[in-house]
Order: C-alpha cells, then structure tokens, then sequence
C-alpha cells in the first residue's frame, strides 16, 4: 500500500492541500500537508484562465510534474474530465500521469468545457477504463471518481449518489461529489458507499471541523480551489485600500522574506 493510499482512513481524515504553484506546494508542505493536490482553477489563474476546460492536458501534466518534482510528499492531480470523452483518452491521461510521479488523479463526470454531465453509461464506462488503466500500471495509483452535478446544478444528491455507485462498482478507488449543501448531504453520501470519500471544503462546508466531517464518515478533505480564491481575495482587499485610497497598512503585517525563505525550504525536496 502506498503512503497516499493508506492516508484515505473513513473516519479519520486528512487535508489533501490544493497548491498552484512550486513555491505554494513547498509552503503548505512545510506547514504541514501531508499530501498535494494541484488545482485546475488554481492552477488555470496562475495562467490567466477560467476554470473548467480551458487547460490542454500537456498543461496539467507538466504542471503536477513541477510540484511532483518539489515536494517530499505525495502529489495528486486535478485532471477534470481526463481531457476526453473517450474511455480510451481516459485510460491514456492515467497512463501519463503515472509516468510524470503522481499518486493519483481525480476525474470527473462533467462533459468540460460545458457544465453538463456526460450520460451516465458512458460516465461509468469513462471510470471503468481509468480505473483499469490505474490497475494495470505496477505502481499503486489512488484513482478517485467525481460526481459534479450537484455543483453544477445538473442533477441532485441522489442522482450523485447512484452515480458514485456506480463509479464504486466500476473499480474507483476514492469517491467526491464536491459543494454538497451541508454536513448532513455529506454524511449521506459517505454512508451511500462502501469506498473513502472525498469532502470539499467550500461554501457551507468551509464552516464544518475536521473532527465534524470526521463524525460522518468523511476519510479526505480537500480544498479544491478555495485557498487559492482566498489568496486572491487578500490581495484584492489590499489592492483596493492602496490603489482606492492610497492605504498601505495592510502590508504591515507581512512575512518576512527571511521567514517565507525557511519555510520554502523546509517543504521542498
């Protein structure tokens, strides 16, 4: 069993840190992470674009080699809808992803760069070839299946939860349906399946414990995104005092460089 996969305990979660960048993923690692995760829409801001859809898979695929390359600990990817509908497209993205160091990947059921959900036979049969291409590798390889349309609004819980288990038979090894509702939307998910589950902590979830999603069953949570969006929140908030009204003190408070220096290289390889 390999590190990554021996993290994902039902029960007992732990924080799987969305990074964007080298320096981010040696930062969060040093603060504690016991695993990366990129981020399509961290990553796509990085790069001037929107999320969902707009990145090439060459992209994806030389950014987790970056982080893979500058931390210590173990590094899985966003690689939305593994950048195809074939099942044949999906097996290859888990084949290169392999090659480039990653623990795993996590692939969604979302027809990208649309919201809608790709039909559900050929949702389970994208899984079905990711999972066995994972399986097929010689390495272990933490495969995870996502259910997105409660996010995009596309179908409801229970159409999520059909969907996950589906995606469970089909031979995923970790499964998300990311911005439930509430804590109580988690739980029902979590007891839906017999495999770990992945939380995300966004909108109403942001406000639940570790030890809280622990009580349901939760084994992972993520970040997704949202460290990043809180990053750019804090620049924009000072952005605006300086160029509003001319206020620096929101500097004030700053690392020191010095400080931000240890901590890059205590979290790198």
């Amino acid at each position: 069993m390999s590190d990554f996969r021996a993290l994902h305990q039902i029960g007992n979660p732990f924080i799987l840190a969305n990074a964007w960048d080298v320096g981010s993923a040696k930062f969060l690692a040093a603060m504690g992470a016991k695993a990366i995760a990129t981020s399509s829409s961290a990553h796509g801001y990085t790069l001037g674009l929107p999320d969902m859809g707009h990145m090439t898979r060459d992209q994806a695929l030389a950014h987790a080699q970056d982080l893979v390359s500058a931390v210590n600990v173990p590094v899985s990817g966003d690689f939305e809808d593994g950048f195809g509908a074939d099942p044949d497209t999906m097996a290859e993205t888990v084949r290169l992803a392999a090659e480039v160091g990653l623990a795993g990947i996590c692939i969604e059921d979302t027809e990208l760069p649309s919201t809608h959900p790709y039909d559900f036979d050929l949702a389970v049969e994208r899984i079905a070839a990711g999972a066995a291409a994972a399986r097929a590798l010689g390495t272990d390889f933490v495969f995870v299946a996502r259910a997105d349309g409660v996010m995009n609004e596309c179908y409801d819980l229970d159409e999520a939860i059909k969907r996950l288990q589906a995606f469970e038979a089909a031979g995923a090894d970790v499964l998300y349906a990311p911005r439930l509702a509430s804590l109580a939307d988690q739980e029902k998910v979590c007891k839906s399946v017999s495999l770990p589950v992945n939380a995300l902590t966004t909108g109403e979830l942001t406000k639940v414990t570790l030890a809280e999603f622990a009580s349901v069953g939760v084994a992972r949570v993520s970040l997704g995104g949202t460290l990043s969006r809180a990053y750019h929140t804090s620049v924009a908030n000072m952005a605006r005092a300086m160029f509003d009204e001319g206020d620096f003190s929101s500097l004030s408070g700053a690392m020191s460089g010095g400080e931000i220096e240890k901590l890059l290289k205590a979290g790198g390889r």
